[in-house]
């Protein structure tokens, strides 16, 4: 099942989380994975406080994904791909792709061969991001 969302109706979602895992590729293609608080202003999200780590990843590789947990177990957590750039002291991450995500129950199945988890996406509008 599919709904569109505007990036301001990705904003309200927001509202329900209290903090994200933003995931980073490293030069020995490894996942690094930090918690964080990202905000959304114009149509971008802010993560500010970012460790040499992060920074260095982001630099090479741009592509980042930012994961926020439910507070609930049985609720969706968001799911949030996008490309990020530094600027001064934040990394800010143009979504390309956001989605709902919590684990289908057990005697769920799925038609089409879609996925076998209960998924909302949230398609992002496409425009033209550049990498600094």
């Amino acid at each position: 099942m599919s709904i569109e969302v505007t990036l301001r109706q990705l904003a309200r979602t927001l509202t329900r989380y209290r903090f994200a895992y933003l995931l980073t590729i490293g030069d020995d293609a490894r996942t690094h994975v930090v918690a964080v608080s990202a905000t959304l202003v114009n149509n971008t999200l802010l993560v500010r406080d970012l460790g040499r780590r992060t920074r260095a990843n982001v630099v090479t590789r741009p592509s980042v994904t930012l994961v926020w947990p439910p507070a609930n177990p049985s609720d969706y957590s968001l799911i949030v791909d996008g490309v990020g750039s530094l600027r001064d002291d934040e990394l800010t991450v143009a979504p390309t792709r956001a989605v709902l995500h919590r684990p289908a129950r057990p005697q769920t199945t799925t038609t089409g061969g879609g996925c076998k988890s209960d998924c909302v996406e949230l398609p992002i509008a496409a425009r033209n991001v550049r990498s600094s």
